[in-house]
């Protein structure tokens, strides 16, 4: 797979993927981003101006906690706007692709 397809996929379904851990956990933007790398290569650059935007849409809200090795860190849990789009996001991604396994012939 080429390195632009690969892109293209993952960034339609980082936000997706972002919810999803946050739904797990609170977390801070590196360890969001840590667990991406880890999870689908993702960049960590990517994640800062996406947690921006899901703020300013409402689908997090993010409170300091004090840190012993440094400055507070910001954390980002999902309200309850960030649940919904959770939901229904996952219902399209799970239809979405069980739509392309049909197309591509993949058993189900």
């Amino acid at each position: 797979m080429t390195e632009a397809i690969q892109i293209q996929l993952k960034r339609g379904v980082l936000e997706l993927c972002v919810l999803a851990v946050l739904s797990r956990n609170d977390a801070y933007a590196y360890d969001i981003a840590a667990q991406l790398a880890k999870a689908i290569d993702m960049g960590e650059g990517t994640i800062y101006p996406l947690m921006r935007r899901m703020q300013t849409d409402r689908l997090v809200e993010t409170y300091l906690v004090e840190s012993s090795s440094g400055p507070p860190r910001k954390y980002y849990k999902l309200t309850t706007s960030g649940r919904a789009s959770l939901a229904a996001q996952t219902v399209e991604w799970t239809a979405f692709s069980e739509a392309v396994n049909v197309i591509l012939g993949a058993p189900q």
